[in-house]
């Protein structure tokens, strides 16, 4: 049972609190404040005696309690819902507050007025005085009374704002009771219509089972009938299988057996790779002594064909005599004349040995075949060091760069090379060496460097040779283009490039004379991880320019300062390889740039190979015979023994 409300205060505001449908209080109303009944105002001559009347009974006046609230549930739980029927009709009626004091109905007839009281006389002015008390204490009572009843509709206006409250709450909590109800039906009526459609899949399921059932009786009287024949197999497989594990047995010794010849195979592999190692290095110590005893520097021969435009004024080659039994001479001869009467009295005779010489019918293929293995020798860590010298128009670019057409079979000593180095460094992959390779390519002209490789607004760049450390011996050209290549046709790329940017100009002896040297070099970079192996070597191949004679170029203004440079680098050239011969102890590299670039290719721990070429024209005698004499003095030379650069 509830507990009874305690009423609220005179004048104040109470808090009413109902359990909600998830049984916590609801919110907090306060009352409404209700004006008071407005006294009617008395009457004129009235109005004193009132107000004296009422002052001394106001203080005796006390508020009278008003009747208790009607009960409510107390604490965090809910009343039990009730169907919405009973809890309307169940709404309690509104209660009347209780009062102590009686208080007059609106509209009640007012009591009966006292009788008049005759006037005082003017002097009676203490019988005033009673009268007017007497007044004034019958308008306190008044006030009084008005008080009470003012008091008493304040409880019951407030009784009634609670009433009104708590079925305020009532109808929200039947709203929201209702609305969770249906809520709840609708949420029941769609479950009973999915377990209707459930009902009827289960339905056709259930069909669709039994059909299947029924098909599997007949698989399974079919399956029966199979596993009988099953059973007939397995036993022919398990006969089978007792054949294939007497087998597996035999097998797997056999596979031990060759286990241990594996073992035996991979150890015999080991040795033979320490023994082909050994043949590699051996292979290349023969290889070194072979190029040794054909000496550190070579000199090749090689006489142009002649040109069908210069067949008219050649009648044939008898100034130049390839003796048949010897590949290695070349004689020049020429008819001497008589000073006084210029009567002939036979030929002059100009023989010359060389390491090889190679008539006018010698293809680039034939030429290149010679100089193969000191190529080879750049893979195993030698630097080398290959130019053509000669006059100008004798076949030095030809022999060593080969027509423009690039053709397979034209090719020149630098395409050819390039290819034998990457073949090689492909077959020395398979025995554990790993091979890097960047170009340059460069020209010497007027003593001053140009980068082939560059575009041409980057050819007035001014280039110097640097050692690349104080410590080192190496030298390097700072801001030189160097482009990293893995195959022979980048380096193909490379030299049509180059080129295109080389200086050439026409001369009164060649109408496409080359006006600078040459250089093209390739750096090796080699290595063995798994022997902890190393090397590094420089190949270069040089086209110089050719030598001319001023009275014969007839060079005026820039072609005579170009024909001096050459001329002067040349003999610069000559004076370093003299100097290496007769071991002497400086050895004027720097007096060119040419010779210096090539310092570490020219020196004792290089090998080197020259190609002299000269012209087949009788009216180029002189210029050959020049040739031919400064070539023999480079083939006497002998320098110190080459030492790779391996680690």
């Amino acid at each position: 049972m509830a507990a009874p409300v305690p009423p609220a205060p005179p004048g104040g505001a109470q808090k009413n609190e109902t359990v909600g449908l998830a049984g916590g209080p609801d919110p907090v109303f306060s009352r409404l404040p209700v004006r008071s009944a407005r006294a009617k105002r008395p009457a004129v001559g009235q109005e004193e005696e009132a107000t004296v009347a009422a002052a001394p009974e106001q203080k005796r006046a006390r508020p009278t309690p008003a009747a208790p609230a009607p009960a409510r549930p107390v604490g965090g739980g809910r009343a039990p819902l009730k169907p919405l029927s009973v809890a309307v009709a169940a709404r309690p009626a509104p209660r009347k507050a209780a009062s102590a004091v009686a208080v007059p109905r609106a509209g009640a007839p007012p009591p009966a007025a006292a009788p008049p009281r005759p006037k005082r006389a003017a002097w009676d002015l203490k019988g005033q005085v009673n009268d007017l008390r007497e007044a004034l204490g019958s308008c306190r009572e008044k006030a009084r009374g008005l008080d009470g009843e003012n008091r008493l509709l304040r409880e019951q206006v407030g009784t009634l704002q609670r009433d009104l409250q708590e079925r305020e709450f009532q109808e929200k909590d039947l709203n929201h009771r209702l609305g969770t109800l249906s809520a709840e039906l609708l949420a029941c009526q769609e479950e009973l219509a999915q377990r209707r459609r459930e009902a009827e899949d289960l339905a056709a399921e259930k069909q669709r089972l039994e059909e299947e059932v029924e098909r599997g009786g007949r698989a399974l009287a079919e399956a029966e009938g199979k596993a009988q024949d099953l059973a007939a197999r397995l036993e022919e497989r398990e006969a089978q299988l007792k054949l294939a594990e007497e087998t597996l047995q035999q097998h797997a010794a056999r596979a031990a057996e060759l286990q241990v010849q594996a073992a035996a195979q991979e150890q015999q592999l080991g040795q033979q790779e320490e023994r082909l190692h050994g043949l590699e290095m051996e292979r290349r110590r023969l290889h070194n002594l072979v190029q040794e005893l054909k000496g550190n520097i070579r000199v090749f021969c090689r006489v142009r064909p002649v040109l069908p435009e210069e067949e008219e004024r050649q009648k044939g080659l008898e100034h130049l005599h390839f003796p048949p039994q010897d590949n290695k001479m070349l004689v020049l001869s020429r008819p001497e004349e008589s000073h006084v009467g210029r009567e002939r009295r036979g030929d002059i005779r100009y023989d010359f040995s060389f390491d090889r010489v190679f008539p006018p019918s010698a293809s680039q293929q034939e030429i290149f075949e010679e100089i193969a293995l000191l190529v080879q020798s750049a893979l195993d860590g030698y630097h080398v060091c290959i130019f053509a010298y000669g006059q100008t128009g004798s076949g030095k670019t030809y022999t060593m760069e080969g027509p423009d057409t690039l053709d397979p079979e034209t090719r020149g000593m630098i395409p050819r090379a390039v290819q034998q180095v990457f073949r090689g460094a492909r077959e020395l992959t398979e025995k554990g060496w790993e091979y890097g390779f960047t170009a340059s390519f460069l020209e010497i002209y007027n003593e001053s460097l140009r980068d082939l490789l560059a575009g041409r607004p980057e050819r007035g760049a001014e280039l110097e040779i640097r050692r690349v450390s104080s410590t080192s011996e190496e030298l390097h050209v700072p801001n030189l283009r160097c482009v990293p290549v893995t195959s022979e046709e980048e380096v193909l790329g490379l030299l049509q490039t180059a080129a295109a940017n080389r200086s050439v100009a026409r001369t009164a002896l060649n109408d496409r004379s080359s006006r600078s040297h040459c250089v093209f070099q390739l750096r090796i970079r080699g290595s063995n991880p798994a022997r902890d192996l190393h090397c590094a070597s420089v190949l270069s191949l040089v086209d110089l320019a050719g030598s001319e004679r001023l009275d014969k170029s007839l060079s005026r203004g820039e072609r005579l300062r170009e024909t001096q440079a050459i001329n002067t680098s040349l003999s610069t050239l000559g004076l370093v390889i003299m100097a290496l011969s007769n071991k002497e102890p400086y050895v004027p590299y720097r007096n060119s740039k040419l010779t210096y670039l090539l310092q570490n290719s020219l020196g004792g721990s290089a090998k080197m190979l020259m190609f002299v070429n000269i012209s087949p024209l009788e009216e180029n005698f002189a210029e050959s015979l020049n040739s031919l004499r400064f070539a023999s003095k480079v083939n006497e030379c002998v320098v110190g023994t080459a030492h790779a650069n391996r680690k």
